[in-house]
Parts: C-alpha cells; sequence; structure tokens
C-alpha cells in the first residue's frame, strides 16, 4: 500500500550573511530595545536574542560591549532622526516646516522611551560621545531650519549667512519643541501630534515676530518668508487667530509718557 503523506518541505538554503548584513541586523535589533527601553534596562542577551544569533556574536561585532552597541545604535538612530529635518526648498517655508515636524513627530512616537531616556540624559551609559551625537542632531536641525528661512551656516559661510540673534532664535526654538516632545509622552502623546506640530509652527513664527521687532535680519527673513506665505497656509491661518486678539492692544500704540 502506498503512502499518501505529505514529504517534509525541503530544508531552507541557509545564507551567510555578509559582515556588514551582520552588522545591520543587529543594529536594527538593538534599536527596537532601545527605542522602547532605557539603554540601561536592554541586555546583550536581549539583543542577541532579538536578533536570533547568540551572545558571542553580538560580542565579536561589539567587542566593547553594551556601550558600543548603544553609541552605534544612538549614530544611526541620530542620522534618521537629521534626515526627518530635511525637505527640498519649495513652497511656502512654513508649510516646509510643518512637513519636517509631522516626520520629527513620527519618529518620537516610533521610539518614544528611547527618545525620552535620550534627552533626560542621567543614563549609565551616557558619555561626551552619546552627547556629542545628540548635540549634532540639534546643530544639524538648526541649520536645516535656517535654510528654509533663507539662511545658512555661520558667518563665515557663504551667501547669506545668519547673525548671532537669528542662530539664537532658531537654536531656541529647537530647544522647545525637544522640551515639547518630552512633555508630549509624559502626557501619554496628547495632544493629537497635529495639533502639536500646528502649536509649535505658530511658535516658530512667534519667535520670529518678536525677535525681527528688534533685529533688522530677522526682520528682512519675516519679510521675505510673508512674502511666500499663502492665505490657507501657517502663517496665514495664524495671522487670521492673532490680528483680533491684538486689535485689543490698540491704546498700547499711544505714545508713552515722557520721562521726567
Amino acid at each position: 500500500m502506498t503512502s499518501t503523506a505529505a514529504a517534509p518541505p525541503p530544508p531552507r538554503a541557509y545564507r551567510r550573511l555578509s559582515v556588514e548584513e551582520r552588522r545591520a541586523q543587529l543594529l536594527v535589533a538593538a534599536l527596537g530595545l532601545f527605542a522602547h527601553r532605557a539603554p540601561d534596562e536592554v541586555s546583550l542577551d536581549e539583543v542577541a536574542v532579538a536578533a536570533g544569533v547568540s551572545r558571542p556574536l553580538v560580542y565579536r561585532y561589539f567587542p566593547g560591549g553594551r556601550q558600543q552597541l548603544y553609541e552605534t545604535a544612538l549614530g544611526s538612530a541620530a542620522d534618521e532622526l537629521k534626515l526627518c529635518f530635511t525637505e527640498p526648498p519649495a513652497g511656502p517655508p512654513t508649510e516646509r516646516v510643518a512637513r519636517v515636524l509631522d516626520r520629527y513627530l513620527r519618529f518620537v512616537d516610533e521610539h518614544d522611551t528611547g527618545f525620552s531616556a535620550l534627552l533626560r540624559g542621567g543614563s549609565v551609559v551616557e558619555t561626551s560621545r552619546t552627547t556629542s551625537i545628540v548635540d549634532g542632531v540639534r546643530r544639524a536641525a538648526a541649520e536645516e531650519i535656517l535654510s528654509h528661512l533663507g539662511r545658512i551656516g555661520g558667518a563665515d559661510a557663504g551667501g547669506r549667512s545668519a547673525g548671532p540673534r537669528l542662530r539664537m532664535m532658531v537654536r531656541s526654538w529647537i530647544a522647545a519643541v525637544e522640551a515639547a516632545s518630552l512633555i508630549w509622552l509624559d502626557e501619554g502623546k496628547r495632544p493629537p501630534a497635529a495639533e502639536l506640530r500646528g502649536w509649535l509652527v505658530d511658535h516658530l513664527i512667534a519667535l520670529l515676530a518678536a525677535t525681527a521687532a528688534t533685529d533688522e535680519e530677522t526682520a528682512a527673513v519675516v519679510r521675505d518668508l510673508l512674502a511666500l506665505e499663502t492665505p490657507g497656509g501657517p502663517a496665514g491661518r495664524l495671522a487670521r487667530l492673532v490680528i483680533p486678539v491684538v486689535a485689543d492692544a490698540a491704546h498700547l500704540l499711544a505714545p508713552a509718557p515722557a520721562a521726567d
């Protein structure tokens, strides 16, 4: 009698990963753990299990242990975060910034615990190198925002460089975005990301306006920016909301009394 049992499936062909492929596999596994756990709480055993490899293999690629693995994973995440701020120079500037913030907040959402632990510091794996990586992201973000405002790097760069007041304002805004992101995580990701993004764009516009009042360079940036904006964009929407409010301040425009 002939057996009708199904023949076992042929064994899957084993493909040895190249050095770069294996390293990338371990980094993906580590990033998945660091995204939702504080770095102090992630062990190499857990990384090995997540990657489906042995612990000695993790050490072979990262002989410095968890510290080296974390710094490398952090560098990879930093490169991804920098890309969030890259946006083609087309269309109204505030709409570009809105798209940048959408990507940034998506990154924060997907890396919630790791992002919080990273920016708050205090980790046992925090070093001058990890601090430098984080600061590099902040500086890269500021340069990208300045480029959307029609300015470039420091005073030694060619073209229209950003002066100290404008640079300080943009870096202050970047710090405010970070702080708002951490508060957003603490508050259970409320309000919705789109609402937070809109508020952060409004914050940038308000900072630009306040700085323009006493800094001619920033005033020129604001004039150029407004010329590119549309009634339906963030700047137009904010103008419609703010003008009725500030109209109540007309009495403040009276000449100040002369000093005795």
